[in-house]
């Protein structure tokens, strides 16, 4: 055989990466473990009270839901640690506290029905959806996105996540966060416009869930500014807490 035909039938080289591989952001698992992040989806006025505040018309009643409202940030805007830096580009970044769902199981092929949607939950634990909201204000008057708003670093402070079979169930359990010692935001859960398994049931009509993805369940009235030298307290009530700070 010539050179040249055995230097075609030879197999490729497998290729090396030309850069070093990224870290794949990870969460700490209460009792144990870590939950590597895969996406992370949050929900937009997904609480009445915090739709008006925004200036937006709050349904009535379940038949005037709509569709829910839904955006994305990158996998490596979690926070795990207490120290949050304040981000570039804003002089108006605001804490919206959350419920934060991780899922534990690929989704099927298709849509998801709502009645085998709770059983991909891998566990709960609270987070903190940050917006720098003078550039969302900015982003909405014109009809443009607000991407900038919502995914930038550090952007997604994270507690740690609680498996189901230890959280229990969610029902009217309360959200809150206290910044400086003093109250900001508290709701039940209960009063959520579509619930955790109604929310991965629209996701997947969108999306392909997969293992690793977060989804922030969206925040309740009171969303307000976050100074540097800020310090804060979330909480799921019996769940799980984030204590944390923000810094220059």
């Amino acid at each position: 055989m010539s050179d040249a035909r055995a230097h075609e039938a030879s197999p490729a080289a497998p290729r090396a990466d030309v850069i070093p591989v990224p870290v794949v952001p990870r969460v700490d698992v209460r009792g144990g473990g870590r939950f590597p992040v895969h996406r992370i989806y949050c929900v937009g006025r997904n609480f009445a009270d915090h739709a008006r505040e925004m200036g937006a018309v709050a349904p009535a009643s379940k038949a005037e839901r709509g569709t829910p409202v839904f955006f994305m940030k990158p996998a490596d805007a979690i926070v795990t640690g207490e120290a949050v830096a304040y981000p570039p580009g804003t002089a108006d970044l605001h804490h919206e506290v959350e419920l934060v769902v991780a899922v534990g199981h690929d989704a099927p092929p298709g849509v998801l029905p709502v009645e085998q949607a709770q059983a991909l939950v891998f566990g709960y634990t609270v987070g903190l959806d940050l917006t720098r909201r003078d550039l969302q204000a900015a982003a909405k008057a014109k009809g443009l996105p607000w991407d900038t708003a919502k995914g930038f670093d550090q952007s997604a402070p994270i507690g740690e996540l609680v498996p189901v079979a230890d959280a229990g169930q969610l029902g009217a359990r309360v959200l809150s966060l206290q910044v400086n010692g003093q109250p900001r935001q508290q709701a039940p859960l209960s009063d959520l416009i579509w619930d955790v398994p109604e929310i991965l049931h629209e996701l997947s009509k969108l999306y392909a869930l997969r293992a690793g993805d977060l989804v922030f369940m969206g925040t309740p009235a009171g969303v307000a500014a976050l100074q540097p030298g800020d310090r804060y307290e979330a909480s799921l009530e019996g769940i799980a807490r984030l204590p944390g700070r923000i810094e220059a």
